[in-house]
């Protein structure tokens, strides 16, 4: 009997370590999105690891954290809507590794606004939950 309750104590504690897990990976998101919203290069910096990289819906694909921060705050210039990214699912790919899929918009500087998907590859490092990667999406029929 001791075996099974360990089992369940062990998955219990698996689920909610994914939960939390998920939980900050969301909250990395976030902070990109108020980072961004903010055009504060500063705090965009701090949430990429050094060799990140970017895909924008555009096909520009920005290499290396420096290309990543000037083309996200070229573009924030540029697009002045405001931006969201709700994020719809999150996956664990490992233990230090997730990707987390959602529905980025910009409202308010064109009519309709603008929905595209975004993924974002999050890795766990010493410093926390960093952005290794963003894929940005428009989608190939309107409403999806």
């Amino acid at each position: 009997m001791r075996i099974p309750a360990l089992a369940v104590v062990v998955a219990m504690f698996s689920v909610m370590v994914c939960a939390a897990q998920e939980a900050e990976v969301r909250a990395l998101v976030q902070k990109y999105v108020d980072a961004r919203e903010a055009r504060d290069e500063a705090a965009v910096r701090a949430l990429f690891i050094a060799d990140a990289d970017q895909l924008v819906s555009t096909g520009e694909w920005r290499r290396g954290i420096e290309n990543v921060v000037k083309g996200s705050m070229a573009s924030s210039r540029a697009n002045t809507g405001r931006r969201t990214i709700t994020v719809e699912t999150v996956r664990m790919l490992g233990k230090d590794v997730a990707i987390a899929d959602g529905r980025y918009e910009i409202v308010g500087n064109t009519d309709p606004a603008r929905k595209m998907w975004a993924s974002i590859i999050a890795k766990k490092t010493s410093k926390g939950w960093k952005i290794a990667a963003i894929r940005n999406m428009l989608p190939s029929a309107p409403g999806n």
